[in-house]
């Protein structure tokens, strides 16, 4: 889970400097996950799901959301927060390079949202879930690209009231509300913890297996 924008210091990865150099005032969108086909590293979401490690949830001893530096600036007065919110939404307005206005419709409860404070920008494998599956053991470097990570299909613009009911709760304690959405949210929470390497636990992959089942591309390559 993620709310509103907190800032950190300069790009610690020089490839994402390079991915958003190319934007308007320094702000570029990341190409929008396609409809059917399965997003991230190769493989289908019912391959990614097999390969991923089953254990048990780890301690949240030593947590905190600043361990996960976000959001990483993209150019003058401009961080990720705003790439995903223009990415995401329809209609961008922009006071300099922050997004002021536009509108987004929410995938998790199909809200439409006019207004950029009642948008969160959603971790899709939240912070606290991955310091759990692993991420206690990574430098505060690595917790930072994972935080910021537009590459794979971690970020995405919500409504807040949805962000806020999922919290840092995996596929077996919370789901989006909108049904049709169910196929995409577990394949792409699937494809972020196979990148990342990062564990699942039985509960949590019953549910994805679940929620994957009769999804036309989730056994395709």
């Amino acid at each position: 889970m993620s709310s509103v924008r907190t800032r950190s210091g300069p790009l610690a990865a020089v490839a994402l400097a390079a991915a958003l150099a190319l934007g308007v005032a320094g702000c570029v969108p990341a190409e929008e996950p396609p409809d059917t086909a399965p997003t991230g590293d190769g493989g289908s979401a019912v391959q990614k799901l097999a390969e991923l490690t089953v254990a048990k949830a780890g301690s949240m001893r030593g947590y905190s959301r600043d361990r996960f530096p976000h959001w990483r600036e993209t150019g003058k007065n401009c961080d990720v927060r705003d790439t995903v919110l223009k990415r995401d939404g329809e209609g961008i307005k922009f006071s300099g390079c922050n997004v002021v206005g536009g509108r987004w419709e929410s995938v998790y409860d199909g809200r439409v949202l006019t207004d950029p404070s009642q948008v969160d920008v959603d971790h899709m494998v939240p912070l606290a879930n991955a310091w759990r599956s692993g991420a206690d053991e990574w430098t505060d470097a690595k917790r930072g690209d994972f935080a910021n990570d537009i590459e794979q299909p971690q970020l995405f613009a919500v409504s807040r009231t949805s962000n806020r009911a999922k919290g840092d709760q995996d596929p077996s304690q919370w789901r989006p509300a909108n049904r049709s959405h169910w196929c995409r949210y577990a394949e792409n929470w699937v494809a972020v913890k196979h990148h990342w390497r990062l564990t699942v636990t039985s509960t949590e992959k019953a549910a994805l297996t679940e929620m994957l089942e009769g999804c036309t591309w989730a056994s395709k390559p």
